[in-house]
């Protein structure tokens, strides 16, 4: 089946976008064998935006490119799992602390924003609208940092958390325990002690993270 792409993005990330959920997903297995060949028939293009996209999975160590052999699913295992919510953790307790002295009370309206679309979203039962107003969220707090690089790691391993949290999120029949988490770090962020803070992101990470896992578990 040839999958669409649309002609005014960048193909390799579009390409990229929709390997990378059906690897975090579990459609394409661990060790599982695929061609530049096969997905430039899929998708209807050439091999350069193949290359570009194969590029950027093996940059988050999703596939293994072995030319000429051909490109291996790499997978998520639970070690894939917990390095990627550490090393998360790490960048978003930085951006946490550099957030919290900013005082300019109109910095924190998109935030404030951001929470209501959350809440709207968790009214309607909307997943894929959750999702987008969720990172939105976070990269809140990365942009609220003033620290460019390390809003520019965040949004290396943005796609990969995009795509871990369309998994974890379907996990929630009701999203709005999520929503309210939200609630209570943006108050924690504007309020309380850099510490109270830091207990409630890393909660929050936790919660995120084990969730993946039980996702994984249940993977033959």
């Amino acid at each position: 089946m040839t999958q669409s792409v649309k002609r005014g993005e960048s193909l390799g990330a579009q390409v990229a976008q929709v390997l990378r959920k059906r690897i975090v997903r579990g459609e394409l297995a661990r060790g599982a064998r695929i061609t530049e060949e096969a997905l430039a028939e899929e998708f209807s293009v050439s091999r350069g935006p193949i290359r570009d996209a194969l590029t950027q999975l093996s940059f988050e160590k999703l596939v293994e490119v072995q030319r000429p052999r051909g490109v291996y699913i790499v997978g998520l295992t639970p070690d894939d799992v917990e390095q990627l919510y550490s090393l998360r953790g790490a960048l978003e307790q930085l951006a946490l602390a550099q957030a919290m002295r900013v005082e300019d009370e109109s910095r924190w309206a998109a935030m404030a924003a951001t929470v209501d679309r959350m809440a709207s979203a968790a009214d309607a039962g909307d997943h894929a609208a959750f999702v987008a107003a969720d990172l939105e969220f976070h990269s809140q707090i990365y942009a609220l940092a003033d620290h460019p690089r390390l809003e520019g790691a965040w949004s290396q391993y943005l796609p990969t958390f995009a795509a871990l949290l369309e998994v974890t999120i379907n996990h929630d029949n009701d999203l709005h325990e999520s929503s309210d988490d939200h609630v209570t770090l943006m108050k924690v962020m504007r309020t309380g002690t850099p510490e109270q803070a830091s207990a409630v992101l890393t909660a929050h990470l936790d919660g995120a993270r084990d969730r993946m896992l039980s996702e994984i578990s249940t993977r033959s």
